[in-house]
């Protein structure tokens, strides 16, 4: 196959990878639903050009969040609407990750080991920032987690997009500036100390898992061996420079070199799958300024203490066509044989629009 898409691949090897390995709920409804992804399975939209009579078939997404195929334009209304809450201050790309020996521990535990990880970051940003020796006032970041690494393997790590300002006690806006204030040993040092003592406090609590390579880990005396050898290891966060403008806090992209790995579809699959996230699991968070609860308020008053506007969405309550139009420059309602008006068939030819429809896809 040349330039295979995601899809391709899953069509080709996925029942090679269920005569190796039993993926979770999760892991098999993404993989059905990228199957299935706008094939007709999911239902699909008639139009029919008033002018010549041309039929234009458009099939459904599946609109799983791990499909590469039906996501592009999701991320693009997500990005809009995070603009808003945008103010011309000083911004950082702070990163966490922890030790990769923890990583079977963190397979077998998924959905308390990724939450660990945002609460010990929100922790750890909180209490630092608080501290008047480096800022003492309130900041607002929002924490995604990524658990790829470069050649798919399991590399969980939180990306924060991180105000270099905020409120103080008084309500006064407070910055240092471009410079970055919270000092790298001091976050390195905190995060270690909050996530292990959550990752203690699970296992004392009987609330952990061990399978796999895990397993080893049931035994207390290795888990305390893993415990000890994560204290001696040095937890490096890292923190990119500020960002060049208000608005490429938003925008910024990976601007890495590609990586050529080869793998079997088979393995393809399973390092692809690894990745699908715990059932209802919510990926991108909000914290502190930016807060659901209070962040109309408190943005607002940061905003009149700035100085500085509101970007307005250009994609709220756009319907699709708008959207398509507005980001791609595609018209989903012209005929693309003779440039007519596309509408929905008349109600003379639904019959016939089914057949067409059960032809295609049955």
């Amino acid at each position: 196959m040349n330039n295979p898409t995601v899809q391709d691949i899953f069509q080709h090897f996925y029942p090679a990878y269920l005569e190796k390995y039993s993926p979770s709920p999760e892991q098999a409804k993404a993989a059905r639903n990228i199957l299935n992804c706008k094939t007709g399975a999911y239902g699909a939209n008639v139009s029919m050009c008033e002018d010549c009579g041309a039929v234009q078939i458009h099939y459904n997404s599946c609109r799983n969040r791990c499909c590469p195929m039906c996501q592009a334009v999701p991320t693009e209304m997500w990005m809009d609407a995070r603009r808003e809450d945008v103010l011309d201050a000083p911004y950082f790309h702070l990163v966490f990750t922890v030790p990769d020996i923890l990583n079977p521990v963190i397979y077998s535990n998924q959905k308390q080991l990724y939450d660990t990880l945002y609460h010990t970051a929100s922790a750890t940003i909180s209490k630092i920032a608080a501290d008047p020796k480096h800022l003492g006032a309130s900041v607002g970041y929002i924490c995604i987690l990524h658990t790829w690494g470069s050649e798919m393997n399991l590399h969980p790590h939180i990306h924060t997009i991180l105000l270099g300002g905020g409120l103080t006690p008084k309500n006064e806006w407070k910055d240092n500036g471009a410079e970055f204030f919270l000092p790298i040993w001091a976050i390195a040092k905190v995060f270690r100390g909050k996530y292990m003592d959550e990752l203690k406090n699970l296992w004392n609590t009987n609330q952990l898992e061990f399978h796999g390579t895990a397993e080893k880990y049931r035994n207390y005396y290795a888990f305390k061996e893993l415990i000890d050898s994560c204290y001696d290891t040095e937890w490096i966060p890292y923190c990119k420079k500020t960002f060049n403008s208000a608005q490429s806090v938003i925008d910024y992209r990976n601007e890495g070199q590609w990586k050529e790995l080869a793998l079997s579809g088979v393995e393809f699959i399973r390092r692809f799958l690894m990745h699908v996230p715990p059932k209802r699991f919510v990926r991108i968070r909000h914290y502190g300024l930016l807060c659901s609860r209070s962040k109309s308020k408190k943005l607002t008053l940061c905003r009149n203490l700035l100085g500085c506007q509101k970007y307005l969405s250009k994609l709220r309550d756009k319907g699709m066509p708008e959207i398509l139009k507005h980001l791609y420059g595609i018209n989903v309602c012209v005929c693309k044989a003779c440039g007519g008006k596309l509408g929905p068939p008349p109600p003379s030819d639904t019959t016939k629009m089914l057949n067409i429809l059960n032809s295609i896809v049955f």
